[in-house]
């Protein structure tokens, strides 16, 4: 048993350590040995992904899509970028083709055009948005489209696993060359950044390969990532002015904003619940992102839909 002498000598003796601790901290500070350090960074806001059960694979379930941490000052805990957590909200519906196979979209003026995949089935088409088509060609067989996107007097076709871009004159869409490149093709869209341009490609993966607008060499690229994991499944892209690129994520309802220099996610979009359960039995996941000229909303579809959406991402 500790007797109360026992206790007012510890208690004493603690007294006495703090003060030389004290008396040793600010020696050290007056003579320049300890500078306060930087404030922490913020941390994540993490939010779930919703699966579009009859298309996702297999092993999927809550996707991990991350992104890459931020240096922080030794002693303090690692902790990423700030992630905004956004969801689609719908300003408008419009029709669309229930047969279309969406695999890329994208707008030029007031005319938007739309890839569409499948061996056989595949297609490149143009018009008013909501309304049939004006201007339409097929890929023949073996082809398998992908995304689009235009680079001044050129539009670009990807295809899947053929490893062809194709070049196409944006008014007749008429083919005019072909070009190999290595790889899958998924997502494309055309950037202008730092007084430069050029195209941004996925394939699936957590990489964005950029490509010269002109000759579609690959010029470098990037690794998106967030909380510090791997960002795969990148599909459809759609590039803005501000030089965000955003980002369909295969077999989910979840869109991703990425920074063009880091690779860093910015921001989560939900874009679940947009179908009524009866459209949603016949349809495929959600793919193709437009960004709608002059304003800050985006046209939303995905394979197989009957209906687009014109919506606005807002804070969740």
């Amino acid at each position: 048993m500790t007797t109360e002498p026992a206790i007012a000598r510890r208690k004493w003796a603690g007294w006495g350590n703090r003060t030389q601790m004290l008396v040793a901290v600010v020696a050290a500070i007056a003579g320049g040995l300890l500078l306060p350090g930087p404030a922490e960074p913020r941390g994540l806001i993490r939010s779930g992904d919703a699966a579009h059960a009859s298309f996702a694979p297999a092993t999927h379930g809550r996707i991990p899509v991350h992104g890459r941490a931020m240096a922080t000052a030794p002693g303090h805990a690692a902790a990423g970028p700030r992630i905004r957590s956004l969801r689609a909200v719908v300003r408008a519906t419009l029709p669309h083709d229930p047969r279309a196979f969406t695999q890329g979209l994208e707008f030029r003026g007031a005319t938007l055009y739309e890839s569409t995949g499948l061996v056989g089935r595949s297609s490149l088409r143009a018009g008013p948005p909501g309304k049939p088509p004006t201007r339409r060609v097929e890929l023949p067989a073996p082809l398998f489209g992908e995304g689009i996107t235009f680079s001044s007097a050129r539009l670009w076709q990807l295809t899947w696993r053929n490893g062809i871009a194709i070049e196409r004159d944006p008014a007749t869409l008429e083919e005019r060359r072909r070009v190999s490149y290595r790889g899958e093709g998924w997502g494309l869209c055309h950037q202008h950044i730092a007084g430069r341009e050029r195209l941004v490609m996925s394939d699936g993966t957590d990489r964005l390969t950029f490509r010269d607008p002109d000759t579609f060499t690959a010029t470098g690229g990037i690794d998106v990532r967030k909380d510090d994991t791997s960002a795969t499944r990148l599909n459809e892209l759609e590039c803005v002015p501000d030089g965000s690129i955003y980002a369909n994520v295969y077999g989910t309802d979840t869109i991703l904003r990425i920074d063009p220099h880091t690779g860093a996610v910015t921001a989560h979009i939900d874009a679940s619940g947009l179908l009524t359960a009866a459209e949603g039995r016949r349809a495929g996941p959600l793919n193709g992102i437009a960004a709608v000229p002059g304003t800050d909303r985006f046209l939303i579809t995905g394979k197989l839909w009957p209906v687009m959406f014109q919506v606005a991402f807002v804070p969740r």
